[in-house]
């Protein structure tokens, strides 16, 4: 059965998402759609796109890393969701692999690094010690 001039109605704009160029490396603002009482709100997710799944397929998926407050989150985004209002690309990174999973570990070791450094520094006497000292 041939097309009968049916036509898919879609909120996304499928085409101007397919010739978006994601790639691992790339640093993204998603803007996403958020529900909260009956109304809609913008909020935008900014970080590192560490992997991109399954081309530019339906199922089309892509990670994003962000730290937020020494907290590192990453969300896995569908890249025809309609949920999403629009991506942006703030900087492109050239890198040597196709999924960056590697960085989560790059970032817990510059979290215990600086945790020795804490650790290794000597105890401060407060003035409060000090003084009773002199006094004895």
């Amino acid at each position: 059965m041939a097309d009968q001039g049916i036509q898919v109605q879609s909120p996304v704009k499928i085409e101007d998402r397919k010739k978006l160029s994601l790639c691992a490396g790339d640093t993204v603002r998603v803007w996403q759609k958020i529900v909260e009482k009956g109304k809609t709100r913008l909020q935008a997710f900014e970080g590192l796109v560490i992997a991109v799944k399954h081309g530019k397929e339906a199922g089309a998926t892509f990670t994003v890393r962000k730290v937020t407050s020494g907290v590192g989150v990453e969300k896995i985004f569908p890249l025809y969701s309609p949920m999403i209002d629009s991506i942006e690309t703030i900087k492109r990174s050239e890198v040597r692999r196709a999924k960056l999973y590697h960085i989560r570990e790059k970032a817990a070791k510059e979290i215990r690094r600086q945790m020795r450094n804490i650790a290794e520094l000597p105890e401060v006497q407060t003035e409060e010690a000090v003084v009773e000292e002199n006094k004895e």
